[in-house]
């Protein structure tokens, strides 16, 4: 009789997760704060970018809690240092892949490197859309920005681009028109893709007009390292010109992140991961989703933050009152098992 290919010495050792959250903004480390003060041990894979898009912020002002404002980059450190504090681990790196499952063990990627949860919280968040142009990158959060609510305040009494022909742009023209002495909305069409609303609604404003049709070149800085003019080329003649301004907004849209579930969970047209309403589940039970990746609506820190916390709560009463996979041992209290997997 032949001996079996499986030997004591094949077998490896997984450990199953309670919490696996993936991401690591405002969305990402609130789960994380909640879960590991309810004793879930939860394990982040925060990325390389921790941090989300607060890691590319100067000045918030508009978070509670920070009557004086604070800096993006510090107030993503204090939020991490938070949920460390109560026991949270941090992988960052980010992930290759995942398999989902319905109510299974849900299992996460890092190259061949496997690692298994009840449960996975999604929190990759969201990107702006950009121009791709020479300054855009280098200006940014000195002039150059992608989300009016946060910033338009910082430009009371300036004169100001925002660049865009979608709502999207309306709305953030509205905003900040509210502080800017004048604004011009740059749009490479003489039409707008706005709705009629929306676009009626932004050019009522008496201290818009219009830049049309214009598609914007460069971002130029002055002396003082900060956006001064933008060049911009006439989209019919070819036409070249600068226009000065201190501050210019690139509205053209938000890129969810969630290309590394596409397929396995429900997602809207745009990407957005489905989640049912009033909650963070998504169309498969043990996995919930959180912050930019499913809201293209409000896209603010502290929006992000509250679904953070109801992402942790839900998968907290999940795993309080579901079954276990089949594959998992339950272990009293929430507490990360480990099983035998022959090879």
């Amino acid at each position: 009789m032949s001996e079996s290919s499986e030997s004591p010495d094949m077998t490896s050792k997984t450990k199953i997760e309670n919490v696996i959250v993936v991401g690591g903004g405002p969305a990402g480390y609130t789960a994380a704060l909640y879960t590991a003060r309810a004793n879930l041990e939860p394990l982040v894979f925060e990325g390389f970018q921790w941090g989300g898009q607060l890691q590319n912020t100067t000045d918030v002002e508009n978070y509670p809690g920070y009557p004086e404002g604070i800096m993006g980059p510090e107030m993503m450190s204090q939020f991490r240092a938070q949920a460390e504090r109560f026991g949270t681990r941090f992988v960052t790196d980010d992930v290759d892949r995942v398999e989902l499952s319905d109510g299974g063990v849900q299992k996460v990627f890092l190259g061949d490197e496997e690692y298994r949860a009840k449960t996975v919280i999604l929190a990759m968040g969201a990107e702006p859309k950009r121009l791709g142009l020479p300054g855009e990158m280098e200006l940014a959060g000195r002039g150059v920005s992608t989300c009016g609510v946060c910033d338009g305040a910082f430009f009371k009494g300036h004169r100001v681009l925002v660049i865009g022909g979608g709502d999207s742009a309306m709305e953030d023209s509205i905003f900040i028109s509210k502080f800017a002495d004048e604004l011009s909305i740059v749009n490479r069409r003489d039409e707008f893709r706005a709705s009629p609303i929306m676009r009626d609604r932004a050019l009522a404003v008496d201290n818009i007009d219009t830049l049309t049709p214009y598609t914007p070149l460069e971002f130029v800085a002055g002396e003082d390292g900060k956006l001064a003019t933008v060049r911009l080329r006439h989209s019919d003649t070819g036409e070249e010109k600068e226009i000065e301004a201190t501050g210019a907004f690139v509205a053209i849209g938000h890129v969810p992140r969630s290309e590394v579930v596409k397929g396995q969970v429900a997602t809207d047209e745009d990407g957005y991961i489905k989640v049912e309403a009033g909650s963070t589940r998504t169309d498969l039970a043990g996995v919930f989703a959180v912050g930019d990746v499913v809201d293209h609506t409000y896209r603010q820190a502290v929006t992000a933050a509250g679904t953070g916390c109801m992402g942790a709560l839900d998968a907290e009463r999940y795993l309080r009152d579901s079954a276990p996979p089949v594959e998992a041992h339950w272990f009293p209290g929430g507490e990360p098992v480990e099983m035998e997997i022959g090879s």
